[in-house]
């Protein structure tokens, strides 16, 4: 059958419209499927974004069912999460607790009511996991029906960090007020300043120290306790120490409580807080430096005076001090401070100096003498160097590692100690050879010491001697040995009386053998006392025959004495009478005399008047010597008075060619008898002038010295020797025939020396060969 083309054509339309169709469907359908593909990609980035996201959203309808996620499930402790809000305390370890499901559901169901907003903090019980709800009407888009839309945030780690912040907060609040309370009770001045430098805070002691009324009062006043020092103030320096970023610490003087007082002061920089500064008392410390110091170096002074030499040496092995003792043993320079100086090059600049042992190995022994630092007690050696000196060295180790090293010079000690021996070698060998008897008893009574006569003179064994014996048992053997027994008990109170009573005393004993000793105690310096004994049988004879002797010789020189007072008034007669007729012939009685007559005359009348004064001089003497010479004291001025002495010399002066100066005050004035003063400085004067020679000099020098008036009078003529002056003294002068000796025609010196005593004074001559004489009378 054949198809009309009209409905081929129609057919074709047909099929091309279906196929139009078909592909617009196919191209529709695509662009769906490619839509939803977008949005489940869209629905699963955003349930990802959702499980990464801190809150997770819950949904809780109208009916109590709640929507959420897994991990919201794994946040409250269930594996799956209910469906059911009510359900969600049901757990006994997990969900919530009974409190929080209540609290939740009203919280809830006033925001699906009212749409009010809520939030409320969980911890889930048995967990440490912390919850931030945040609750509010759902949009209707999400949930229609007035679902309520919660948001949960796990805070766990906040919350933590919440509680340790807070603790720390509190600790830091409890350390501060700790802090404020131990600078409020500090007893030293504490402050705080602000960035300007000025005071902000102040403790109890600033505002006793600066006497304000209370801390306020100082902030507001700004009252500082530190004074300005080289016109800086304090703020200044505390602004110069916050500028520069770092503590400032000074030593200044304040006015505290009326006292001066010494303050380390020390400003501390807070960054931008500001800066914080405290002040301490130093006073006492800077006392005690001060009394450490002066301690110190009157220690070095003291040791500086000591004969033993000290140096010190730090844990460095540095010498840090020497006295000079110590410098002069080990030949150090005076000036050297001792820095740097270590112990070994001490000991090599000794060595070359020779002030060290001569050793073999010189480096071995000086290590081992470093090693005394490191000892544990004290090391002591002897030194004994090659110029003869012996040195004691001790070396004492100290606690802070140091040394202290003492150096004694032993070698006047050695010399001594074998002095020592060989005088008591000496002593022995001097006491054994005296011929008295020598025992020396200790305080407690018993023999020490004993020469070789002791055992004989007191006839005792020598044996006996050798154990020692108490005084009691020496005086029990010796007791047998007196004439009388009883005489022991003296012998020992001489020996107490030296050993304990410290005094001397003597005694005298007979013997049975018909010998006498004399003994006698005396204390010695080291407490002992010493027991002499003398054998007096001899000189007790020789002793009466001297004594009888002495007898008549003391009545020869009374009948002496007698003598010459006789013929010295036997004299007077006869010369009185010559001198008389001389003068008389002299006057012309008997006529004009030829010049040789009257020569001879002259010379009569001169011998009479010197006879005349030779028998005065004798008499005098001899009355001086026997005490019975008169002395009529009147007071008198002496320069005149001598000045009438000399004149009266003066043509002799002249005659043999001296020079006579006369020193002295015209008011000095002396109580004495002018007559025997005049004879007794005449012959000093006449004895000057014999014995110089012409040109020689003669000063006669009057003056007043506290012991009393002295006449001086000095010649430079030849002088006399010793034994000549003791001689001249005497009166006495060798024989012609130099076999003897004679007395002196003139009796000048004795006489002199008489008269002046009788004076109450004393005359001294003083005599050099060559040099001349000096007689010096001194008058009370």
């Amino acid at each position: 059958m054949e198809l009309s083309p009209t409905l081929l054509a129609l057919f074709g339309v047909l099929l091309a419209a279906w196929t139009a169709g078909a592909a617009w469907l196919m191209i529709r359908a695509g662009s769906k499927a490619r839509g939803a593909d977008k949005s489940r990609h869209a629905a699963r980035r955003m349930a990802r974004m959702l499980d990464e996201a801190p809150a997770i959203p819950l949904l809780v309808r109208a009916d109590g069912r709640i929507e959420g996620s897994e991990r919201l499930a794994h946040w409250l402790g269930f594996d799956r999460l209910p469906q059911y809000l009510s359900e969600l305390g049901e757990g006994d370890d997990r969900g919530l607790s009974r409190e929080q499901l209540e609290q939740l559901t009203d919280k809830v169901r006033r925001a699906q009511k009212s749409a009010a907003p809520f939030r409320m903090n969980i911890t889930v019980p048995g967990s440490q996991r912390s919850l931030a709800l945040r609750g509010q009407l759902a949009d209707p888009q999400v949930s229609p029906g007035g679902a309520a839309l919660v948001w949960v945030f796990d805070f766990s780690e906040s919350a933590t960090e919440l509680s340790r912040m807070r603790a720390e907060s509190a600790r830091a609040k409890g350390d501060f007020a700790a802090l404020v309370g131990l600078i409020e009770a500090a007893p030293m001045p504490m402050w705080f300043r602000g960035p300007d430098a000025k005071l902000r805070l102040v403790n109890s002691a600033y505002v006793e120290a600066v006497g304000a009324k209370d801390a306020d009062t100082v902030v507001k006043e700004q009252v500082e306790l530190i004074e300005s020092v080289d016109g800086l103030a304090a703020a200044q320096v505390a602004a110069q120490a916050s500028q520069q970023s770092r503590p400032v610490e000074r030593i200044v003087q304040a006015t505290i409580a009326g006292e001066r007082r010494a303050l380390r002061v020390s400003d501390l920089p807070l960054g931008d807080e500001g800066v914080a500064g405290y002040a301490v008392d130093i006073q006492e410390l800077e006392e005690q430096a001060r009394a450490h110091r002066a301690y110190a170096e009157a220690q070095r002074s003291m040791m500086d005076r000591l004969s033993v030499g000290v140096a010190q040496f730090d844990a460095g092995r540095k010498l840090t001090f020497a006295n000079q003792p110590f410098r002069r043993i080990f030949a150090l320079p005076l000036g050297l401070g001792g820095n740097g100086l270590t112990f070994e090059r001490l000991l090599s600049d000794a060595r070359d100096k020779s002030r060290t042992p001569e050793v073999r190995d010189f480096p071995a022994w000086r290590s081992e003498h470093v090693e005394w630092f490191e000892a544990g007690e004290p090391q002591e050696e002897a030194w004994p160097l090659s110029d003869g000196t012996h040195l004691r060295i001790v070396a004492q180790p100290m606690p802070d590692g140091g040394l202290a090293l003492i150096a004694e010079d032993r070698t006047e000690q050695l010399a001594l100690s074998a002095t020592r021996d060989t005088l008591l070698r000496t002593r022995t060998a001097t006491l054994d050879s005296l011929f008295e008897a020598l025992g020396v008893f200790a305080p407690d009574g018993h023999l020490q010491l004993w020469n070789r006569s002791f055992a004989g003179t007191w006839g005792v064994d020598a044996e006996l001697l050798d154990t020692h014996p108490s005084v009691d048992a020496l005086l029990t053997e010796i007791s047998g040995n007196l004439a009388k027994p009883k005489r022991a008990k003296v012998i020992g109170e001489v020996i107490r009386a030296a050993t304990l009573d410290r005094k001397e005393q003597a005694g005298r004993v007979s013997l049975a053998d018909g010998r006498t000793l004399e003994f006698a105690g005396v204390p010695l310096p080291d407490g002992n006392g010493l027991l002499t004994t003398l054998d007096v049988t001899a000189n007790e004879q020789a002793e009466t025959a001297l004594r009888e002797r002495n007898q008549a010789l003391e009545q020869a020189d009374e009948v002496k004495t007698r003598f010459l007072a006789n013929m010295s008034y036997e004299f007077r007669t006869p010369l009185t009478s010559i001198g008389g007729f001389a003068e008389m012939l002299d006057s012309g009685v008997a006529g004009d005399l030829s010049e040789q007559a009257r020569e001879y005359v002259a010379a009569i009348i001169e011998s009479v008047a010197r006879l005349t004064d030779q028998v005065e001089d004798v008499l005098d003497l001899s009355q001086s010597e026997a005490g019975l010479l008169p002395i009529r004291k009147e007071k008198f001025a002496l320069l005149p008075f001598v000045t009438g002495i000399v004149r009266e010399r003066e043509q002799d002066i002249k005659s043999a060619g001296l020079s006579l100066d006369l020193r002295g005050g015209s008011n000095l004035k002396v109580m004495a008898d002018s007559r025997q003063l005049a004879r007794a400085i005449g012959h000093l004067v006449d004895n000057a002038i014999a014995a110089t020679d012409s040109g020689g000099k003669i000063l006669v020098d009057l003056s007043r010295k506290p012991e009393g008036t002295r006449i001086v009078i000095s010649d430079n003529g030849s002088g006399m020797s010793p034994e000549a002056l003791r001689r001249a003294l005497e009166g006495l002068r060798p024989s012609i025939d130099g076999k003897g000796m004679e007395r002196r025609q003139g009796l000048g010196i004795p006489l002199a020396r008489q008269l002046v005593e009788a004076h109450g004074g004393e005359l001294t001559i003083q005599s050099r060969e060559n040099l001349g004489t000096s007689a010096t009378i001194v008058l009370p």
